[in-house]
């Protein structure tokens, strides 16, 4: 019978021995200063050899118990091969960057789906949470099938290496084409990761590129750097909208102010002239551009009469 998953891992969170009983205070004496709480026991080593750490898919003697359907949105735990692993918080140094990271992605122009901490059950024994996660991110409840198409994980100092590199492994073997580990710590850099290729370091001042998931290249320091960030999530959010850049707006901007002001200059031209425009005349104007109506112009108040065509 497969074994159930409360809310707390025996193997992580097992309760000390039962403490020996207070005695009962004596008559007309305070009670007793209360024991001290016990804090929960750390994680296993990261190294324990019932855990496996190879990307292979181990061995069933090697698969822990657990399965991740009894496990709940907001239980403190995730699953490789059936071992729960323990989901620590992150600092504040990397949950501020994670944020800027995710809204970089979420307003590419090609990403429809994005979601930050979503756990994806793979295989009943599996059970993980990228800190940012594109495609196959969908709005409904509970756990979600499969991986990520993109998955982007923070470190910074005190990382523990061996669970981060489980993780990756986990979910390259799910599905997900590329995992962007985000390196806090001095020098700053992006590892990636992606199925049968040598990890990549990718530099600040370089660019990452996800194919066939994100349209436009990300700049290295646009995933941990608010104002690279800012300048990122504004360019995709312009190119949403059908505009290129955000000069390329001012452009539009100040040609469309031009034409609506000569096509204006027309009308009042006409009218010191004493000239009727017929409906026809006057919506020929909004097909003109700046050079045509600029001419126009000109050779109404040269020839002062409506040009025949």
């Amino acid at each position: 019978m497969r074994p159930r998953y409360p809310v707390q891992a025996p193997e992580l969170l097992a309760s000390p021995a039962d403490p020996a009983p207070i005695p009962a205070p004596a008559p007309d004496q305070p009670d007793p200063a209360p024991p001290p709480a016990t804090s929960l026991p750390l994680p296993p080593d990261a190294t324990s050899p019932d855990i496996p750490a190879s990307r292979a898919d181990p061995a069933p003697d090697q698969r822990g118990p657990f399965r991740a359907d009894p496990i709940r949105p907001g239980d403190p735990y995730e699953l490789s091969h059936g071992h729960p692993i323990v989901c620590l918080p992150l600092g504040g140094r990397a949950s501020a960057a994670l944020l800027l990271g995710g809204a970089v992605v979420a307003w590419d122009p090609a990403v429809s789906e994005v979601a930050v901490g979503t756990g994806y059950t793979p295989a009943p024994g599996l059970l993980r949470a990228p800190h940012v996660a594109v495609g196959n991110a969908p709005d409904s409840p509970g756990w979600v099938p499969g991986a990520p198409v993109l998955a982007i994980e923070y470190a910074d100092v005190g990382e523990d290496e061996a669970r981060l590199a489980r993780k990756i492994d986990d979910l390259l073997g799910a599905g997900t084409r590329w995992v962007w580990v985000v390196r806090l710590a001095a020098p700053r850099h992006v590892e990636v990761h992606a199925p049968g290729e040598p990890r990549r370091r990718v530099l600040p001042g370089e660019l990452l590129h996800a194919p066939g998931v994100l349209q436009n290249p990300v700049h290295v320091e646009a995933l941990h750097d608010r104002a690279a960030a800012q300048q990122a999530v504004l360019s995709n959010l312009l190119q949403r909208e059908g505009h290129s850049s955000l000069e390329s707006l001012r452009d539009r901007a100040l040609r469309e102010g031009r034409n609506e002001g000569l096509q204006q200059a027309v009308r009042d031209v006409c009218d010191v002239l004493d000239l009727a425009l017929s409906p026809e005349d006057d919506a020929s104007l909004v097909e003109m551009d700046g050079t045509a109506l600029a001419a126009l112009l000109e050779r109404l108040k040269r020839e002062r009469r409506w040009p025949l065509p």
